[in-house]
This record gives structure tokens, sequence and C-alpha cells, in this order.
């Protein structure tokens, strides 16, 4: 092989690997890696490496919930998320009460919540035909007075093995990350091998159609509500494990971030497409610029401001990057 066709080839392999929506993130979240590793002299890379999995993990679970819905077309978005985490949360770590062997019991508590609080949505959005925006928002005004009313005010800690058992890690990797990287591996088999992911693809890129094809829309989107539901459960039980406890903001800055990780990490707002990867690059990115910034010793407000034009930059060059192919 001559060297020029070496070049056109690794040519051509960069351009592919550039278009992919996925790299953006991954390359932001490299970057912010980076940055924060400079501002250190590259001191605590191992451990800074092993934060961000493990915060990035709880947000790599909700973005891929709120992925789903954000498929299903314009309109879609479950904003009831930060409030199903805290519900979830504090029913299970309220029901083991802190006794030693009920963490299958908890779980199972959570999931429940998570599946009643999914179906209860989408009764709102189908039964009463309202906007989805509206009826997840006014829903978790509910969850999270009924979350008051349970815990009455008191932190709940989770029982002593449980809470090992989140905080611990299993060949250097967190376990809480090993979880989020499993539901993600099989998010993915799901939407790109299963016919229900084709549904799904089929529904959020164009719902009429999807009808006359003969796809069953309304179960699509009724499992949709009930999986972001599930997903948001699932974290909150395993952050109040992760954190020692319930607490009644412990979801609210997962609202915007289910919601930034999956722009970020390439999937389109219009519906119709999923980006399983993206979204958990988005996730460390989220939490690494963070950690960037406080390196920084920016206060809280500057933090925000800039991590909002970085945010606003990638998707901006993403989004340019699409337009042009």
């Amino acid at each position: 092989m001559s060297a020029q066709s070496a070049s056109r080839k690794s040519g051509s392999s960069l351009a592919a690997l550039s278009s992919r929506p996925w790299i953006w993130s991954w390359t932001a979240a490299a970057l912010a890696f980076s940055a924060t590793l400079w501002l250190t002299s590259g001191r605590g890379a191992g451990e800074l490496a092993y934060a961000a999995l493990s915060f990035g993990a709880f947000a790599a679970i909700v973005g891929l919930g709120q992925m789903l819905v954000i498929t299903l077309g314009p309109g879609n978005i479950d904003l009831s998320v930060p409030a199903t985490m805290t519900l979830a949360a504090t029913l299970a770590l309220r029901a083991m009460g802190t006794e030693p062997g009920t963490a299958f019991y908890g779980l199972a508590i959570a999931l429940a919540t998570g599946l009643g609080v999914g179906m209860a949505n989408y009764a709102l959005i189908f039964l009463l035909r309202l906007p989805p925006i509206i009826a997840t928002l006014a829903a978790s005004l509910i969850y999270q007075s009924i979350a008051i009313w349970s815990n009455r005010g008191l932190r709940i800690k989770p029982p002593e093995g449980l809470a090992d058992f989140s905080t611990g890690r299993f060949l250097h990797i967190p376990n809480v990350a090993w979880i989020a990287l499993g539901l993600a591996i099989l998010l993915w088999i799901l939407l790109e091998r299963m016919t229900w992911g084709r549904w799904l693809l089929a529904t959020g890129q164009n719902l009429r159609a999807a009808r006359l094809a003969g796809v069953p829309v309304e179960a699509v989107r009724a499992a949709t509500y009930i999986t972001v539901a599930l997903f948001a459960s699932l974290a909150g039980f395993l952050l109040a494990s992760f954190s020692g406890g319930a607490a009644l903001n412990m979801g609210a800055e997962y609202l915007l971030m289910s919601i930034a990780v999956v722009v970020i990490g390439g999937c389109s707002v219009a519906g119709g497409d999923s980006n399983v990867p993206g979204v958990w690059g988005a996730a460390l990115f989220m939490f690494l610029v963070v950690s960037m910034l406080n390196s920084y010793g920016t206060g809280a407000g500057v933090r925000l401001v800039l991590t909002g034009s970085i945010i606003i930059a990638i998707v901006i060059a993403a989004s340019t990057r699409r337009s042009k192919q």
C-alpha cells in the first residue's frame, strides 16, 4: 500500500469517526479531564477518573431514560424525574429501616414505585390528553408531596451493607458504574437489535406514518414513560444508598442534567434518534467540567455560567457538523 493510499484511508477513517454524534461528548469529556489534570499538575488522575465514573453513573442512568422519551418526538419529555428519584428512594429506605439483608426488598419497592409513576404519567398523557410536559410537571408535585409526607423531613439512612455496596468497587471500577454500564448495554441492544427499538425510532420520526405501518404507537409510548420512571427510581435508590440517605432535594439537579446529557450526547431533540454511548460520554463530561471549574476556584455563579456556555458551544458544534452532512 502506498503512502498516499494509507493517508487517504486514514483520513476517511477520521472523517467517519468525526461523523459519529457521540464523539463530541467523549471528546469534551477527554478535554475536561486533561484540563483538570493540567491544573493539578497531573496529581490525582486515578481519583478523578473514579469520581467521574461514580457520579457520572447517576447522570447516565437518568439520561438514558430521558433519552427514550425524547426519542418519541417533539413535546415528549419527563419533568417528574427528580420527584420520582426522591419518592422511590424515600419509600425504599423507609421500608428497609436500616435492617440488614433488606436491600433486594428495598430495590423492589423502588422499582414498584417507578412502575406506578410511569403508569400514572402515561395515564395523564393518554386519558386526559395532556401535553407530556404539563402532565409530568403536575404529577411531580404530587410525588414530591408524597415523599415529604412519607419521611416527615427526616434523612433516612440505608442499611450498612447496601451503603457499602453502593460506595464499593469491582476491578477498580465503582459498582454503580458497572450497573449503569450494564443498563446502557441492554438499552443499546434493545434499540439496535430488537423490534421495540425500531418501533420507538419509527414513532419518533413520524408518528402518523408509524401508526399507518402497524406500529403499536400507544404501547410504545406507555412502555417508554414506564421505562424512564424505572430508571429514575433505580437512580434514586442507588444515589440515596451512595450518599448515606434519602433527602427531599436529592433529585433536584437531575432535572436539567437528564436533558443536558441527552442533548450533549448527540441525540436529536426532534425525536427519532437515540445515542447510548453519547449519553455516557456527556454524563462524564458534566461531572468533569464542574471539577475543572472547581480547580480554577471559580464561584458557584461563575461555574453555572461557564458550564452553560460550554454546553451551548458543544451543541452548536455538533449541530453544525450534522447539518453539513
